[in-house]
């Protein structure tokens, strides 16, 4: 017998009612029913939706177009184009294509967005996407950024004291709040980027044809083979900008194991080095100028050394020559090293007297000596030596045409010079 029954007793039949079971197709239905979006958005984004939808001074289409913006933008990128289609946008607001364009039309002329002009592509001859950016307003509005609020902080702090109430709610959150993640700072004007502008060694590559995105993906290649992208181009410019494809080279020059930092370091050095040596042959030619038209004695007082007046060339007069030498070439350098070591010292009084005194002394008549002309002993030609040669003459005439050979008689004895 049952205890407990499910129908109310005299109200309906004497046996109970068997319970009811849903089936498959009947869950499925009540699913889809109720189905909804089921994209899941960082909390940021959902409160800037709300925010959009709230935003009493715009129309409800503006309001309405705001909130589908606030809710494609990049979180982490609130700046950057919205890559949306238009029936994306229009599908998310719930409006009509005209209503669509007129909402653009009333969130530019808050200064919520910024549309860009339409793109032509030169080679293809078509147009390009032209992509919506929120402005610095519109992300103060959606709470994307806190750049403004800390702004407003300062002020409050700077004006009230730093413990004033409104400086205390101006305060950051701590970071262990569950929503501390959305108090970063996404102002892309003070993050760490990539440069804007190649470096200035680099900047041949575009007469090659480098693309300035291509030039900066060699660069991270490079870096990934402990190169530098300037080293290989400063070290290979030549063959590069010679080659029929340089950006293959180029790839090819920067996977090889040449090292090319110490090519560069070596030119570098070596250029060093001769900059170095013209600035110092330059700087000998210009102390030699000064010493231009002034006369110098050795620490002897032996040699005289007068300089010309163009210090072209330098006169050297010893005391034990009779003749004076000229330097004309090559002669500066060592003149000056010279004065510097105190070999050589400026022209006085004394020095030229005592320069004159060995002059005058008797070592003039052994340069006299040397000086005269020297006895010609080259031997004379006289008649006995004259008739000497015309007999030699007949002979060998004579010894060509046969006489002698016939006879049997040689040139020696013919002249009694016998061995």
């Amino acid at each position: 017998m049952l205890i407990a029954q499910l129908s109310v007793a005299s109200e309906d039949v004497d046996r109970p009612r068997l319970p009811e079971t849903p089936t498959a197709e009947t869950d499925q239905e009540a699913l889809e029913e109720f189905a909804c979006d089921r994209s899941n958005l960082p909390w940021v984004i959902f409160r800037a939706a709300h925010r959009a939808s709230h935003a009493t001074t715009l129309p409800a289409r503006a309001r309405a177009l705001l909130a589908a913006l606030a809710r494609t933008v990049d979180a982490n990128r609130p700046y950057a184009a919205i890559f949306a289609r238009r029936e994306l946008l229009t599908g998310r607001a719930m409006q009509s294509m005209r209503t669509f364009y007129r909402s653009l039309d009333d969130l530019e002329a808050a200064g919520l967005i910024v549309r860009p002009p339409q793109k032509r592509h030169g080679e293809a001859g078509l147009f390009g996407r032209a992509y919506l950016h929120l402005t610095d307003k519109a992300t103060f509005v959606l709470g994307l950024v806190e750049r403004q609020l800390t702004e407003d902080k300062t002020r409050a702090t700077s004006v009230d004291g730093a413990n004033t109430p409104a400086a205390l709610s101006l305060a950051s959150p701590s970071a262990t709040v569950a929503d501390g993640a959305i108090y970063k700072d996404l102002d892309p004007k003070i993050q760490k980027r990539q440069s804007g502008t190649l470096p200035e060694d680099l900047q041949r590559l575009r007469e090659l044809g480098f693309h300035e995105f291509l030039i900066f993906k060699l660069m991270r290649e490079a870096r990934l083979q402990n190169k530098r992208l300037s080293d290989v181009v400063e070290a290979t410019w030549e063959h590069l900008r010679k080659a029929l494809h340089p950006i293959n080279y180029l790839r090819t020059l920067i996977r090889s194991t040449v090292d090319f930092g110490h090519q560069v370091r070596a030119a570098h050095s070596a250029r060093q080095q001769a900059d170095a040596h013209k600035a110092h042959a330059a700087q000998v030619i210009e102390t030699a100028a000064s010493f231009a038209g002034q006369s110098f004695y050795d620490a002897e007082s032996n040699r005289r050394f007068d300089v010309s007046s163009s210090a072209e060339e330098v006169v050297i007069r010893d005391s034990r020559e009779a003749r004076p030498r000229v330097a004309r070439t090559n002669w500066q350098a060592d003149f000056i090293a010279a004065i510097q070591a105190g070999h050589i010292v400026a022209a006085t009084e004394d020095r030229q007297a005592a320069h004159a005194a060995k002059c005058n002394s008797p070592h003039d008549a052994h340069r006299a000596e040397l000086k005269a002309p020297q006895p010609d002993s080259t031997p004379r030609r006289t008649v006995a030596i004259d008739q000497r040669l015309s007999e030699m003459k007949r002979l060998l005439r004579a010894a060509c045409a046969g006489v002698v050979g016939n006879r049997n008689t040689t040139v020696d004895e013919e002249f009694g010079t016998h061995a």
